[in-house]
């Protein structure tokens, strides 16, 4: 491989631009360089500063900042808000820049055609980031598979549970809590898993059905009729699993207490103590009482697909679990394969043979990211910038395919289940 680093400008160094993928430059220097960032937030750009020896210059406002400056790097990574991808993508590969693009590409179907069609005429790579391509759990499921270790595939069946806290914290409080100023639910959280059932599938999705509510996170729900806010006085704090003290505080998984000052808390509160953040919970969004906000996204959905070979699958999503993870099922014409995401195991029973069990390699600390998915997937963008790699596995032709996917499934959700046809979604948006 050539030992030339690959340059990045950065527009969004939040949990995702900053702590996942500039993160990647601490652990691999020789592989990346982060040379310009832009964000509106002062201490993410003294972090850049400060971490990545970004020069004070090359640390700008605003994405629009960052573009009139001309074309400061290979790569730009553009992990703002959902809304705000393609307004900064478009112009970054009109001025020569190739893109890591944080999925959603854009909760709009035309701008993700748009995009597409843009990328193709400048002729420059474009990767979304559907890390779950590049972890060995589903490398590994996609491979066995491909061989056909269980026979020809007949059914999938995939569930995301994102766990109480992360839900509360993302999607009821956090910055993914409304479909108008983000995406709706099953595409910003779960176009990782559209991605997944139709790689795995190795067909087109042809139609699919969904269902799913907004049930329990709502006024009415509220334990205490007056309590806006956590640490106001409510009367039902102490049995409440969403009391904002609790999660960020007090938890064993994601209190600050326990050491962790990373995300969650670092979402709350920049370089969070617990001074910090009983401040930013006391006035800011993650301390409001759930059933009081402003969110409108989905709390469970399900998706029935058809794709091309007669092969069906299910995906459940949900709020309502303790801990984060994924589980896929696979059955075929010649047996069934189970895996756990969390346990990095699969299972694979051949009809009529013992059961064998994968247990994939622990993950080292460096690559612990969405199940290692964010440093390999950094990793093969830069093979693939170096010239090592001749194709993206996540490049905008192949992520396209899932956005229509969610998209089409959260207009059926709103339609109470109607079937789309996939072909004439697209024709439709067109």
């Amino acid at each position: 491989m050539s030992q030339k680093s690959i340059t990045a400008a950065i527009c969004g160094f939040g949990s995702r631009g900053g702590d996942a993928y500039a993160s990647y430059a601490r652990f691999f220097p020789e592989q990346l360089k982060i040379v310009a960032m832009a964000d509106p937030d002062p201490a993410k750009r003294e972090a850049a500063r400060r971490e990545y020896g970004v020069a004070p210059e090359y640390c700008f406002e605003n994405g629009e900042q960052l573009l009139a400056a001309g074309r400061l790097a290979d790569v730009m990574i553009i992990a703002t808000m959902d809304t705000q991808h393609i307004c900064y993508a478009i112009p970054a590969l009109q001025k020569g820049y190739h893109l890591l693009l944080e999925k959603p590409i854009s909760p709009n179907l035309q701008e993700c055609l748009r995009l597409q069609e843009e990328a193709h005429r400048q002729g420059r790579i474009v990767v979304v980031c559907h890390v779950l391509r590049y972890t060995p759990f589903y490398q590994k499921i996609h491979e066995l598979l491909r061989e056909n270790a269980i026979g020809r595939l007949q059914t999938l069946e995939a569930t995301e549970n994102v766990a109480y806290w992360h839900f509360a914290h993302s999607f009821v409080r956090g910055n993914w809590r409304r479909d108008d100023e983000s995406s709706p639910l099953i595409l910003q959280k779960s176009c990782h898993d559209m991605d997944i059932l139709r790689w795995l599938a190795g067909s087109r999705c042809l139609r699919l059905s969904s269902y799913g509510s907004l049930d329990w996170f709502r006024a009415k729900n509220a334990p205490d009729p007056e309590a806006v806010r956590c640490l106001d006085g409510c009367s039902c704090k102490d049995a409440c699993p969403y009391d904002c003290e609790k999660i960020y505080i007090d938890s064993p998984k994601t209190g600050i207490r326990a050491g962790h000052s990373g995300w969650p808390c670092n979402v709350v509160a920049i370089q969070p103590t617990e001074e910090k953040l009983y401040e930013a919970l006391r006035t800011g969004p993650y301390g409001r009482c759930v059933y009081r906000c402003d969110n409108n996204v989905a709390d469970h959905q399900t998706v029935h697909m058809e794709f091309e070979g007669g092969i069906t699958a299910s995906f459940t999503l949900s709020a309502f679990t303790e801990n984060c993870y994924r589980t896929l099922r696979a059955t075929g014409s010649a047996g069934e394969l189970e895996g756990n995401m969390a346990e990095n195991t699969i299972c694979l029973r051949l009809f009529g043979q013992p059961e064998q069990i994968i247990r994939l390699d622990a993950l080292d600390d460096r690559f612990a990211g969405h199940g290692g998915g964010d440093f390999r997937m950094m990793d093969s963008l830069c093979q693939l910038l170096q010239g090592g790699d001749s194709q993206a596995l996540t490049s905008i032709d192949a992520s396209v395919e899932s956005h229509v996917m969610a998209m089409a499934a959260e207009y059926s959700r709103l339609h109470r289940g109607e079937s789309v046809e996939l072909d004439s979604f697209i024709q439709a948006a067109k």
